[in-house]
């Protein structure tokens, strides 16, 4: 059965559709970026939260942690709290106490709108922990960061780190989730089960 298989495939023949044409596997978004990642990042049970300023970013962060009622909010990117040090946000840079984090805010390398995906990588100071560990995930992205696909966000990736790449490169698509127990989903099973992306603009976080 093998060798007829092997010459089967050493066969040359004529292509046995030569009418059929290749199709994008997607099609061509006529939105925008900030709407298509929106979209995606909705229909995947992430929130979005748009920002034209420093002071937005502030309000709508105050109001978010209201909302959910929690206080141990840890950030430890240089940028992020240098941000939230300017108006006195409470939040912990420390690691003491983390086993008992209720939301983390940490920063991305990218954010794709085909997905509604953040890719993230353990190049700074958040590093492998702080946007898994705690239930709440809180993001930070410049409006510079938003690109179409996986590989424009490997682009951003290459050019700003070169040939040193990160070790550890990673797509998040929506809170943690998975149906592993008679197939009902459950979010935050392996990771946080809540997501919020912050969209700001470049005029604020080091820009």
């Amino acid at each position: 059965m093998l060798k007829s298989i092997r010459q089967a495939l050493l066969q040359k023949r004529d292509n046995p559709h030569p009418d059929y044409e290749d199709s994008q596997l997607y099609k061509d978004e006529e939105e925008s970026l900030d709407v298509t990642f929106a979209r995606e990042l909705t229909n995947v049970a992430g929130h979005f939260v748009y920002c034209d300023g420093e002071i937005q970013v502030i309000e709508n962060l105050i109001a978010l942690v209201e909302e959910l009622g929690v206080s141990k909010i840890f950030a430890w990117e240089q940028e992020i709290k240098s941000l939230l040090n300017t108006y006195g946000f409470p939040y912990i840079s420390s690691e003491n106490g983390f086993e008992q984090a209720e939301a983390g805010i940490t920063g991305c390398e990218a954010l794709i709108a085909r997905n509604g995906s953040i890719m993230i990588s353990n190049a700074n100071l958040s590093g492998r922990r702080l946007s898994i560990y705690p239930p709440i995930h809180i993001v930070f992205a410049k409006a510079s960061q938003l690109v179409m696909d996986i590989k424009h966000g490997f682009t951003l990736l290459k050019e700003k780190y070169g040939e040193s790449l990160p070790s550890m490169i990673s797509m998040i698509t929506g809170p943690s989730r998975t149906a592993d127990i008679e197939k009902m989903l459950v979010l935050g099973a392996h990771g946080p089960k809540d997501l919020y992306v912050f969209l700001i603009e470049d005029m604020i976080l080091g820009q």
